[in-house]
């Protein structure tokens, strides 16, 4: 069984990896962990995880690599910087990088990996915290074959479902994808929301008219009526990460000739967002955001 050592315990990471560690305790495998948070670190160890003491401790026993991490320039530090993994770990390992990064990073990253003689997949994730804290995460995976096989008893380990979407560098493409699209029909709920608001619209009856017609979606037939419109602005997915992520969209679709005028809208609206109270709250609250620029309260039911 493998030997998986996983590096960023974060909101997502944390959960990710302790549903693997359960599962790796069951099937003879072992899971070994990393954080500059030694918190996060220590609640892994209490649960049967052992702790490395560097990226380069972690790399060099493992036979498998994840990583969870916030951004392009991390990953690229940790998997190919000094002391990092690709330094320090031998010939037949695989990567597996879960983060939601620029594809062109992606793409490096597996090109400097192969030549090292180390296996690549890209695996973001999809659905919230609280998904991933129930084992109920997506994950989109641009694998080999090989590969993908390989580590897809990890995925059903981790979460409940688990798409190949091809070759090294179609999972984080569709991850984009799928994170356009829920951003930006977030926004477009959240402005619309505001306008019945304004307009003196009972929200309830709103909901149940637009729920009715094509312009439902999920936001405002499951995720709003348990969330924002309760009150519940905690953090699954924060209105930061959304802006994070809208922005390596918009990149993306520029270096590729592809016009995304709504997108780049939306990432201005979460510019906004971003620099307010409202940044590090769940992207549902994107509609207390708006309300708040126009000045009147937030609908609830």
């Amino acid at each position: 069984m493998e030997r998986v050592g996983f590096i960023g315990l974060g909101d997502m990471g944390a959960p990710l990896a302790r549903h693997l560690g359960q599962w790796l305790q069951t099937s003879g495998g072992t899971l070994t962990v990393f954080d500059l948070n030694t918190e996060a670190i220590a609640a892994l160890v209490a649960e049967g995880a052992t702790a490395a003491s560097s990226v380069a401790d972690l790399a060099a026993q493992v036979d498998v690599v994840i990583t969870v991490l916030p951004n392009s320039p991390d990953v690229q530090a940790v998997v190919l910087g000094p002391g990092g993994v690709a330094e320090h770990a031998k010939p037949g390992t695989l990567v597996i990088d879960m983060s939601t990064i620029d594809p062109a990073s992606t793409d490096a990253l597996h090109a400097a990996l192969l030549d090292r003689g180390i296996g690549f997949a890209d695996a973001p994730i999809g659905r919230t915290v609280a998904f991933a804290e129930r084992g109920e995460a997506l994950f989109m995976v641009g694998a080999s074959d090989n590969d993908f096989g390989r580590a897809r008893p990890l995925f059903e380990a981790m979460g409940s479902t688990t798409h190949h979407c091809g070759a090294p560098g179609t999972g984080i493409r569709t991850k984009l994808v799928n994170n356009f699209i829920a951003i930006g029909v977030c926004q477009i709920n959240a402005e619309a929301i505001a306008l019945s608001t304004r307009f003196g619209l009972d929200v309830a009856q709103t909901l149940e008219i637009v729920n009715g017609t094509t312009a439902t979606n999920g936001h405002l037939t499951t995720a709003w009526p348990n969330k924002t419109l309760k009150g519940d602005i905690d953090p699954g997915f924060k209105i930061a990460l959304a802006h994070k992520d809208i922005g390596l969209v918009v990149d993306a679709a520029d270096k590729g000739g592809v016009p995304v005028l709504a997108g780049a809208a939306v990432r201005q609206a979460l510019g906004i967002y971003r620099n307010t109270a409202f940044a590090q709250k769940d992207f549902s609250a994107m509609l207390d955001a708006v309300c708040a620029q126009a000045r009147i309260d937030p609908p609830r039911l």
